[in-house]
């Protein structure tokens, strides 16, 4: 197997593989680009995410300036997506979001893991956990969400929380480590 197919099968791999790097510096350059955008040019800013993610569910995405991922290739959002400014994305493993999602300012996602011994780590050994995050899900600033992670539907995330485990859907969940804190409601209006 190659670095990569070991990357996305889950596996350890060396993160500094020839081709691996590559691919990174291709994506650093797509992402220069869409950040270099005006804001009012959207047809070519919804051009360049089409050609960087791996799946968009419709035109109706919107990825405010600055964004920043690894490859992107292994990122896909569903339709009516909106990310506020400086949403991270490490992407070495799949990270799948559904519709009508909604990601606040200052979010990152990873899923890029290392070990805690540092000969391991220092050895550039790495391996991915992918996240996902269901449909209808509110992410509020400043949101950390880990390997491995699953967000069910119909979920609010409170602001400045570290999402370590599973959100379980019709939820509000807020702290570090992120907790659930009560059952969604339609009938409650509140910043969390």
């Amino acid at each position: 197997m190659t670095e990569k197919e070991k990357m996305i099968a889950g596996e350890a791999y060396d993160a500094t593989d020839r081709q691996l790097l590559h691919e990174l510096l291709v994506t650093q350059e797509r992402i220069h680009d869409y950040n270099a955008l005006r804001p009012s040019e959207t047809q070519k800013k919804k051009a360049v995410l089409k050609e960087l993610l791996g799946h968009i569910g419709d035109d109706g995405i919107i990825i405010n300036q600055p964004f920043r991922c690894d490859y992107g290739s292994q990122i896909s959002v569903g339709k009516r997506f909106f990310a506020n400014f400086n949403f991270t994305v490490l992407d070495e493993a799949p990270v799948t979001i559904g519709d009508d999602c909604f990601i606040g300012p200052n979010v990152s996602i990873y899923t890029a893991c290392h070990s805690t011994d540092p000969v391991e780590r220092n050895s550039r050994r790495e391996w991915a956990r992918p996240v996902t995050i269901g449909d209808s899900v509110w992410i509020g600033g400043g949101v950390t969400i880990l390997p491995g992670v699953t967000i069910g539907d119909n979920v609010t995330i409170g602001a400045a929380s570290v999402v370590t485990h599973d959100i379980p859907a019709g939820t509000v969940a807020a702290g570090n480590p992120c907790k659930v804190i009560r059952k969604a409601t339609d009938s409650v209006s509140e910043c969390v």
